[in-house]
């Protein structure tokens, strides 16, 4: 019996040590299932048995299992969101298609998780109802030409329905406005319109201030008449000498060239009526003379 008594109580301290293992890693289990981890830009709300008892984090932390519970972990960083209105409506009744990029930043941990539900759903559906209200606000050129300025007045818009919720709108960028095909050929026959007028008014310019320089200089020769027969000469030197050309046709009606004398039976109103091989009629003019006589 003393026998059997022994290996008894062998056996139930063996039983009552597992049991002890077993129980103490249960509890250690349990204990370090509490222990939390969130990175520096993080942070994490706790609620007690549904009640909010403050925020844990930056970095490791310990809670009550089964009695604290995590919703969700809030990032405090910069966010983006590309978000798009289709087919919206200007003040003229142009059909546009805009994309835009949403910067916001959580800035009131508390506020977020107790005001909103879904912060970042909240954030995206009010910057695009809000973009459709902008846009038709304006009208089709005001986007087209004032991108900055609609962008602004849209985070002024957002950042005012989202300062309730902790969330901070740091800037919307329009990144393209696309308009139906049929206008965007009228957009550009416009602008061809436009550069054509500016070209026709840059032109007239010209010719305007080229008149008055003429005009300037036909009153220099008015005044000089050896200058008018200086420049005359130079264009004759010139036309000469350009090209390389060996065999030059002189008008008949041209101004004094080179002399101030009066012509062979004439006013010295300028060279004689038929070609110039200087100052002296042509030899066929001199033979048609020697025959007549």
């Amino acid at each position: 019996m003393s026998l059997l008594n022994f290996f008894g109580q062998g056996i139930d301290e063996v039983f009552l040590g597992i049991i002890v293992i077993i129980a103490f890693i249960l509890v250690l289990i349990y204990l370090l299932s509490g222990i939390r981890v969130v990175k520096e830009w993080e942070r994490a709300p706790v609620l007690r048995l549904g009640r909010y008892t403050g925020l844990r984090g930056p970095g490791i932390f310990w809670i009550i299992p089964g009695i604290d519970k995590i919703p969700s972990i809030i990032s405090t960083r910069i966010q983006t969101y590309s978000f798009r209105s289709e087919q919206s409506l200007t003040r003229d009744n142009v059909p546009v298609s805009i994309d835009a990029v949403l910067f916001f930043r959580v800035i009131d941990v508390e506020k977020t998780i107790l005001e909103v539900e879904q912060y970042q759903s909240a954030t995206q559906w009010v910057a695009q109802t809000t973009l459709r209200e902008v846009t038709g606000q304006v009208e089709l050129d005001e986007v087209l030409a004032e991108r900055e300025k609609i962008a602004h007045h849209m985070q002024e818009l957002v950042d005012e329905k989202t300062e309730n919720w902790g969330i901070k709108i740091m800037s919307v960028e329009i990144r393209d406005v696309v308009v139906p095909g049929r206008l965007q050929e009228a957009i550009s026959r416009q602008a061809e319109a436009e550069r054509e007028r500016r070209a026709r008014i840059t032109l007239s310019q010209a010719e305007k201030e080229a008149a008055k320089g003429m005009i300037e200089a036909a009153n220099q020769y008015i005044d000089n008449p050896v200058a008018m027969e200086l420049r005359w000469i130079n264009l004759l030197f010139e036309a000469a000498t350009e090209g390389g050309a060996t065999i030059m046709l002189i008008p008949a009606n041209i101004p004094i060239a080179g002399f101030s004398g009066s012509t062979e039976g004439g006013s010295g109103s300028g060279l004689p009526p038929v070609g110039v091989y200087g100052v002296k009629s042509l030899p066929v003019e001199k033979k048609k003379e020697e025959d007549s006589e």
